[in-house]
């Protein structure tokens, strides 16, 4: 009984699809051998962002380091020698006692500025420059800028306080209010500084501190100077002007 109901199957199929069926047998091979490879691709693609997912855990669990004087320094060797002579290395030299007490990543912003800078209030009435600013704080975003104005009102209590990056603000506009105010301190990203030294809007000269916003990490774990655009922009910055007050000792860099 059991072969006649598998011979009657047989008949149906045959009835059913008489040509079409072998066909696509055939190619059903074909387009599971076609299948395989791209399981395979995607497969790879996942280890591998696994990978990078795994190099972020590992930093984010391995104890932070604050930044010091000398990583700066390596820094600025690392960018140069591949276009300076050996004694115009050692001119970039820049002396220790240009550099503040680096953070130690136990100090909120105006915790830190507090300590480098006890004598602020009297130089903030003492401040009558327009065009100047007696603080830089150097940041890698306008969106971290303005955390970090945020985070200083302990410190600044009256100064006036600008922004300073390119982000829903024009250079001119920058430069006007420069050139109308006395401004205190000035918070943003080192190309629009820059912009605003190269267009005469911003001069150097009275600058006492210069803070690098060093320690932070964005949320794919990089700091600023990891951001390859971004040191770029800070060592154009430093030539402009910078480095020689730091030589002068007329103004003090600080790693927040």
């Amino acid at each position: 009984a059991s072969e006649g109901e598998e011979g009657d199957t047989e008949m149906t199929q045959q009835e059913t699809a008489p040509v079409p069926a072998p066909s696509k047998k055939a190619k059903q091979p074909k387009e599971c051998f076609l299948i395989k490879p791209k399981e395979i691709k995607e497969d790879a693609k996942k280890t591998r962002k696994r990978k990078k997912k795994k190099i972020t855990d590992v930093l984010a669990k391995s104890e932070p380091k604050p930044g010091t004087p000398e990583d700066l320094q390596k820094l600025m060797k690392d960018y140069y020698s591949s276009h300076r002579s050996v004694i115009e290395l050692e001119e970039l030299n820049l002396p220790d006692s240009c550099f503040l007490k680096a953070n130690d990543l136990t100090h909120s912003l105006s915790s830190y500025l507090k300590e480098i800078c006890p004598k602020w209030v009297k130089l903030r009435k003492n401040h009558s420059k327009k065009k100047s600013v007696l603080m830089l704080i150097i940041c890698s975003s306008a969106i971290r800028a303005l955390e970090l104005i945020r985070s200083m009102t302990a410190f600044r209590g009256d100064s006036k306080v600008m922004k300073l990056f390119a982000k829903h603000i024009k250079v001119q506009q920058q430069v006007k209010l420069l050139e109308k105010r006395v401004v205190h301190l000035g918070v943003g990203t080192p190309g629009r500084i820059k912009e605003l030294i190269k267009q005469g809007g911003l001069t150097l000269n009275p600058l006492k501190f210069l803070i690098f916003d060093w320690n932070w990490r964005d949320q794919k774990m990089r700091r600023m100077m990891d951001i390859p655009e971004i040191r770029k922009e800070v060592f154009e910055l430093l030539e402009m002007g910078v480095l020689s007050l730091c030589k002068s000792e007329s103004l003090k860099l600080g790693l927040f």
